[in-house]
Order: structure tokens, then sequence, then C-alpha cells
């Protein structure tokens, strides 16, 4: 999600927290991403956001709309809303594939949205919890990683679809593998390319807004342990080496 807001919204100061004490949250219970999402958003508040952008699918679709509710009037965007306004058009034979972890997989929360928008969509969903873990090892090219990706995929294959939404923010990292495995007719969706496309209109639309936000390149970010592999991991998600700060305040 940083990579994009990188590449569209250059000019603005990022504070950055990973959880990475507890992480994976996307095998997590709803009560614990509840909670420590709200303690995420709550410590980000305290040290000066002025907008949040929950980058997490699992925390988008679970704690998201009482993240939005109790921290009223913070500007919170997720995942999730984006994506649904960014694939209303994109799908023709009207089969949409979805791949996250298992959290936003149980959540039903894009095939809730995008149902809401059209009845006639037929939705195909597959946990990939393996993928994560592949990503954060950096195996983006081993062959191991073909074969998982070859058995995760190919029932949603089977199913003839023509866009599939990557939705977990490391799957992005395996869209060649993935695009290689369900074939080249297959649209892929990166929900953080929406979202980051979604901030850029915000803020164009509302200059007041915009102008009390610090700019300049010096971005913060905050781990609550010390990452695993986090040179490998800061250049292929975040796209560039960063200076890793660990605090953990709950």
């Amino acid at each position: 999600m940083v990579k994009e807001i990188f590449k569209l919204l250059p000019e603005y100061q990022i504070i950055y927290f990973g959880d990475t004490a507890r992480l994976p949250y996307g095998t997590k219970g709803a009560g614990f991403i509840q909670k420590y999402s709200e303690k995420i958003v709550k410590w980000l508040k305290n040290r000066g956001a002025k907008l949040i952008v929950i980058a997490c699918h699992t925390s988008s679709a679970i704690a998201a709309e009482t993240l939005k509710r109790k921290f009223f009037p913070l500007k919170i965007f997720e995942m999730i809303t984006p994506t649904v306004k960014e694939i209303r058009g994109e799908s023709k034979s009207r089969r949409i594939g979805i791949i996250g972890t298992p959290g936003t997989i149980k959540s039903k929360i894009y095939e809730k949205k995008i149902l809401a928008k059209n009845s006639a969509v037929k939705i195909y969903s597959k946990a990939c919890p393996l993928f994560v873990p592949l990503v954060e090892e950096g195996w983006i090219g081993k062959k191991i990683t073909k074969e998982i990706a070859v058995e995760y995929l190919k029932e949603i294959k089977a199913k003839k679809i023509d866009t599939l939404i990557l939705s977990c923010t490391h799957y992005p990292a395996l869209k060649i593998i993935i695009k290689e495995t369900v074939g080249p007719n297959v649209k892929i969706i990166n929900p953080a390319e929406s979202l980051a496309k979604e901030l850029k209109s915000f803020l164009k639309t509302n200059p007041k807004i915009a102008s009390t936000f610090k700019k300049g390149r010096a971005h913060q970010f905050f781990f609550s342990d010390k990452p695993y592999n986090l040179k490998t991991i800061s250049k292929l998600c975040l796209g560039k080496k960063i200076k890793a700060k660990i605090i953990d305040p709950f």
C-alpha cells in the first residue's frame, strides 16, 4: 500500500505502523483484530496522523466500520470499498475470483459489497495463507512458490473467471506468478492501486484538508517487533529500504 502511495502521492509524509509482534492478522479471531486495530488507530492519531489508511485487508474487512464510527470525524480509508468501485465495470463474464487470508475470505466482505451492486455476479473465493510467508521469505521466483500457486488457484481457474482480486497486501509481490497461473485473459486487481487512486482523488477535491498534512520525505516506519527479513520485505512491499523503529505501545 505504501508503495502505491509513494507513486501517486510522493509529496506527503507517512507514519507507518506494522504490528509485527502479533502478525499474521489473517488467521486471528475477529475480537483480536478489532482490539488491536483500535489500538493502532488511536496510537497513530495521538502521533498526529490526520488521515488513516488501513493497509491490512483482514483489518479492513473486520474492523473498518467500527473504526470509522469510533474515531469520527477522523478520515479512515480501507481496502475494500475502493476495490469494489474499481471492478464495477471490469468483469465482462461477471465471474470474479478473490484470494486472500483466511480472515478476509471468511468475512465474505467482498461478496457482500459486490453482490449489493450487482446480484448477477458469480464470486469464487480462496484462502491462500502460504502466500504471505513465501513473500516474506523472498521466494518470489522459486519453483515451490509456483507449485503452491497452481494448487491454490486451480479451483478458481476452473470457474473461468475473468477478474481476480488480490485481497492481501503481500499478494501483489506474486502478481507475475499468479498471472501466469490463472492465464493472460484474467484481469488482476491490486486493491492498493485502487485505494491510492481514491486517496489522490480525495485530497484533490478536499484541498483545505490536504493543506493541513505534512509534506516532505521524513517518513516514519514503526514496528511492534523487529520485522523478519526487513531488507527484502521493505523493497518488495514498500519499494525502498527503510529505517525501522521498534516500539510496542500496547
